[in-house]
């Protein structure tokens, strides 16, 4: 398979502390990358120096074949970012927010495109309306949307999903899931399980500065010993029960 990312010995220090020593991974084209780990970690340090917002003090890392220090502008036309917060203007309509990127951009037909993609995340009857009235959930999804306008080869989420609620974090995969599965490679950073476990073709857990472990879901299993087998009744999440409920409120 060909690499959309590859990492190789990557090390970054603010004075004396040390947040990557000396970090490897790579990320296969059209697939779902996580990397996991505690607050602190070091992810975001990780996405800042692939997005070329950061300068790693050691090593090399490589975005859709081009370096992130010596071609940063070749990285930037190829990928696009989605952080922690929401980046979209309140004042704006929805609508307005992806005309703006689309025609920042230098992209023709501006309106069809921020249709395409009102539609394409369930937003088309709210395009209207100023984002400062939009849920939490529906500001994550137009800021996915947004990094869409110019399909971008690669998308980085960090931490796409942290302060929403069950039923909009279950949204954001599903349009997550839409990405890959349309051919977008998705760099995402979680310190979710869950999250990864939902939507990762592979996983990397980053801790103390160093990858400790990196692979499928299965291979990930498989490094831990057999768990013993008990039976006893399943009892149903919180979550579970929220979307259950939520579900019936809905059904009447």
């Amino acid at each position: 398979m060909e690499q959309a990312i590859q990492v190789k010995g990557i090390q970054k220090s603010y004075k004396k502390l040390h947040v990557l020593k000396g970090i490897d991974f790579e990320v296969e084209k059209g697939s779902i990358f996580a990397l996991l780990g505690s607050n602190g970690a070091g992810k975001t340090t990780v996405v800042k120096i692939l997005t070329t917002l950061l300068k790693q003090d050691e090593g090399t890392a490589i975005v859709n074949g081009f370096d992130v220090v010596s071609k940063p502008g070749n990285v930037r036309q190829s990928i696009s970012l989605t952080g922690q917060f929401t980046a979209v203007d309140e004042i704006m309509t929805g609508r307005e927010n992806l005309i703006m990127i689309a025609k920042l951009r230098h992209l023709k037909n501006s309106r069809q495109i921020s249709d395409d993609l009102l539609r394409r995340f369930g937003l088309t009857e709210a395009a209207g309306r100023r984002v400062s009235v939009y849920s939490g959930g529906m500001r994550r999804r137009l800021d996915l949307a947004m990094s869409l306008v110019g399909k971008s080869q690669i998308i980085f989420l960090d931490e796409p999903t942290t302060g929403l609620d069950p039923e909009a974090r279950i949204e954001v995969w599903k349009n997550v899931r839409e990405l890959a599965d349309g051919g977008t490679t998705v760099f995402l950073t979680t310190q979710y399980l869950e999250e990864a476990e939902q939507l990762a073709d592979r996983i990397a857990i980053l801790h103390e500065g160093r990858i400790i472990a990196n692979g499928t879901l299965a291979e990930l299993k498989k490094m831990f010993p057999p768990a013993k087998v008990e039976y006893v009744e399943k009892q149903p999440t919180l979550e579970e029960i929220f979307l259950a409920i939520i579900g019936k409120k809905e059904e009447k």
